[in-house]
């Protein structure tokens, strides 16, 4: 009897254990539970401590309210221009309203994958493979659109779409590869010939402004030195006319320069021809005083007319002068050529220390 006692009061005590555990319901933050009595909606359980009708109430499911995250596997995509690419998306959304996400739908999350899916495919059929590679933000925006709006009659929100990778077959990868590397050498060698032509127009700037410089340098110098000259000209004649020196001076001068001349490096024979003495005959008359120069002072009063006639004179001298010498060298190059008979020889060769020697030879003979 005891024991019959004793396992009575153990069942009633399991069976009052087991009431008060299926009718306390502890619920977690961010956790809603649906509960149905005899297989009806009834209520749903929020966050904290919540008791239901023990046997009758039932918790139907558990709704969790986080945002998650999904990642779709990669799904083949065929474009406009007739590529298969495979696209991986990535999914955000929340439950917001936990009896619809349950009862409005079996499986939220395999519809929003199709539903994503046959999205994308429309989305993608659209475009060709260079505008679906650099419109990824637009797709996003219109999967996201487009999700939203179907999923929200189910209490799910999605918050955002993401393309994670979009692979297009090898050969069209390996196509791409090679566009990209040509598109790159082409800039380098854009860029490399670009740097060659500053380099070239800045020598040539160089080069152009040393040239202008230099070719300014000589301009002044060249200037210079002919200020230098003409200065030095000036005070040459500027001298001579302060001095004023006798027209025996001018005349010793130019007997002393001949010597000069003859001994030129060129000039291995000078020949003076004969009848010369007869052009110097008139330069003659300024050697008689050379003994008596030395008392000889330049005159302070200049007669302008006596000048005048003395510049005459000697112009007529010297142009006569000249005018022999030319008819004496014309005779002495017909005497060397041949022109003269064989029986007449042709006359010596006359330094100028013995034609000097024969002036003041015949000097002394008029004095």
């Amino acid at each position: 009897m005891d024991v019959v006692i004793a396992i009575v009061v153990a069942f009633v005590a399991l069976f009052v254990a087991i009431t008060l555990i299926r009718a306390v319901r502890i619920v977690p933050q961010q956790r809603n539970f649906v509960v149905e009595r005899l297989g009806r909606y009834q209520r749903t359980l929020r966050p904290g401590l919540n008791l239901l009708v023990p046997f009758i109430d039932s918790v139907r499911t558990k709704v969790d309210l986080r945002e998650q995250v999904v990642s779709f596997p990669p799904q083949p995509v065929i474009t406009s221009d007739n590529l298969v690419v495979s696209i991986d998306t990535v999914l955000y959304f929340k439950v917001v309203d936990p009896v619809r996400a349950t009862y409005e739908i079996a499986n939220f999350l395999q519809a929003i994958e199709q539903l994503t899916v046959t999205t994308l495919r429309n989305v993608i059929g659209s475009l060709d493979l260079e505008k679906a590679l650099t419109s990824r933000e637009e797709i996003n925006r219109h999967l996201s659109g487009v999700l939203d709006e179907t999923t929200g009659r189910w209490g799910v929100k999605v918050t955002r779409v993401e393309i994670k990778a979009i692979e297009p077959p090898p050969s069209i990868r390996d196509s791409m590869e090679k566009q990209m590397r040509a598109e790159r050498e082409r800039r380098a060698t854009i860029l490399t010939a670009e740097g060659q032509k500053q380099a070239q127009i800045l020598s040539a700037e160089g080069d152009k402004q040393g040239a202008v410089l230099r070719a300014d340098g000589d301009r002044q110098a060249r200037i210079l030195q002919a200020e230098g000259q003409a200065k030095a000209i000036r005070t040459v004649f500027d001298a001579i006319h302060a001095a004023n020196p006798s027209q025996k001076v001018l005349a010793y001068q130019y007997l002393q320069a001949l010597p000069q001349i003859a001994n030129g490096t060129a000039n291995k024979v000078w020949i003076v021809p004969a009848e010369l003495t007869k052009a110097l005959e008139g330069l003659g008359g300024a050697l008689g005083g050379l003994a008596g120069m030395v008392g000889d002072e330049p005159k302070v009063a200049v007669d302008a007319a006596a000048v005048e006639r003395e510049a005459a004179e000697a112009a007529q001298a010297a142009a006569a002068a000249a005018e022999e010498v030319q008819q004496s060298v014309q005779e002495a190059e017909r005497q060397v050529s041949g022109d003269r008979p064989r029986g007449l020889p042709a006359p010596e060769p006359v330094a100028p220390s013995d034609l000097l020697d024969q002036t003041a030879a015949q000097e002394r003979e008029r004095a």
